[in-house]
């Protein structure tokens, strides 16, 4: 018996110097239903990362993409973004997706 294919979500994490990339990047991918991104207001207790106006306010601007795609696409998308973003902080996880559609 076939195990049915399950959709993910892949939220990924950049900060705004890295946007233009990581869309160029992502629009390389074949395998993805598609993707969409956002600014978001980073907040947590890693102030390493920060400058001093970032650790006053409590907030660092990020870029947050949704990636839609087959859980089995995802472990060679991951390790492409190990591989092509080393070093650059970015923040990811990986969720299943409980449904999906569209309204029309």
């Amino acid at each position: 018996m076939e195990t049915p294919m399950k959709e993910c979500l892949l939220v990924i994490v950049v900060s705004p110097k890295l946007e233009e990339e990581m869309v160029d990047w992502l629009l390389e991918k074949e395998d993805l239903s598609g993707f969409s991104s956002m600014p978001i207001d980073s907040h947590g207790s890693g102030t390493e990362e920060m400058n001093i106006a970032e650790q006053v306010t409590g907030r660092q601007r990020k870029i947050m993409f949704h990636v839609y795609g087959m859980e089995d696409a995802m472990p060679t998308l991951i390790d492409e973004l190990k591989i092509r973003f080393k070093k650059t902080g970015i923040h990811y996880w990986l969720m299943p997706l409980l449904g999906s559609g569209h309204l029309i």
